[in-house]
């Protein structure tokens, strides 16, 4: 579907229904056609409806293939996996599970590999056809990420232990001790392949894959929290957390509902950004282009934040 879109006074309005909607492709038309709907800024601007992008109940998690062709996302109700395809606008595939997903990651540039970390302490290793393998971890699971030069897949929860699974040998490495009685958040940097695991301490610990060592401990710290998690060093938890592409920035959310952005070669951090709604930050995102460096004279690098209730676009 091909949406009409008016843009009064810089806000947008999609025309949903009506008899202007509608600019459609026919299969027919010739590359020469195709090459000239190019200059035509009303079918440039256009905006396509994916077909079936949804679940039954609700969504779970979704992610963009590298490749940005398909985007793979998990729901309920009952538990499944479903692949869409942008080229085609429409599901390519459906896949329901034994039980409900927690995070997952894409091991391949497209669709066809992928682990999914469970609710039930498992994990499932997927390919194009069928799930391959699954395996199960000591504690219940929060989070995971994959680290693509060892491939090692690393898996954080209600353990002081980040669990290591390496699908090069198959089996289960020698796990990293953190400080914390449970991990919330793992994140790998793409720029120097940094660890960064969000505690439920409040407390955000960085580690070298090379040496498998700790390598530097950040403690955030907030004033006038009204509502503080009791046991926590800072009365809040880190409930999520992104690298910045020039692998020394990196954004902090927590439990309390604020974002802090930080320089790692400073422990301060050098802005604070309260949600406003007191509710634990669910995503934190750097807006910028794959390839974009960091220049201190011009910073067009923007900070998508979202709890369960708004998701804020801010720099």
């Amino acid at each position: 579907m091909v949406l009409e879109v008016t843009n009064t006074n810089n806000v947008k309005v999609y025309t949903v229904s009506g008899s202007s909607l509608t600019r459609k492709l026919p299969d027919w038309l010739v590359k020469r056609k195709r090459r000239e709907l190019q200059k035509d800024i009303e079918w440039t601007r256009r905006i396509e409806l994916i077909q079936d992008f949804g679940f039954p109940e609700a969504s779970l998690r979704l992610k963009v293939t590298p490749d940005g062709q398909f985007c793979m996302a998990t729901g309920v109700y009952k538990p499944q996996i479903r692949v869409f395809d942008f080229a085609n606008v429409a599901m390519k595939f459906d896949r329901h599970t034994d039980a409900e997903n927690v995070n997952f990651c894409v091991l391949s540039d497209d669709w066809t590999k992928s682990v999914h970390l469970q609710n039930d302490r498992s994990i499932e290793f997927h390919n194009e056809g069928q799930m391959h393998f699954r395996t199960r971890i000591p504690r219940f699971g929060r989070d995971l990420a994959y680290h693509s030069s060892s491939c090692d897949v690393l898996v954080g929860g209600a353990s002081s232990e980040v669990f290591r699974v390496n699908i090069d040998q198959g089996r289960f490495m020698t796990p990293l001790q953190t400080q914390s009685e449970g991990v919330n958040v793992v994140r790998v940097s793409q720029a120097h392949e940094l660890f960064a695991f969000g505690t439920q301490d409040g407390t955000v610990e960085f580690w070298d894959p090379r040496a498998r060592n700790r390598i530097g401990v950040l403690e955030p710290e907030i004033a006038g929290i009204v509502d503080p998690i009791h046991g926590t060093r800072g009365g809040f938890e880190i409930s999520a957390m992104d690298f910045r592409n020039d692998g020394l920035g990196v954004a902090v959310g927590t439990s309390s509902g604020h974002v802090l952005l930080y320089d790692l070669r400073q422990s301060r951090p050098w802005q604070t950004k309260d949600q406003q709604y007191g509710l634990p930050i669910k995503t934190v995102k750097w807006m910028e282009q794959a390839q974009g460096a960091y220049s201190p004279e011009v910073d067009s690098a923007k900070i998508m934040s979202a709890d369960a209730r708004i998701i804020k676009l801010w720099s």
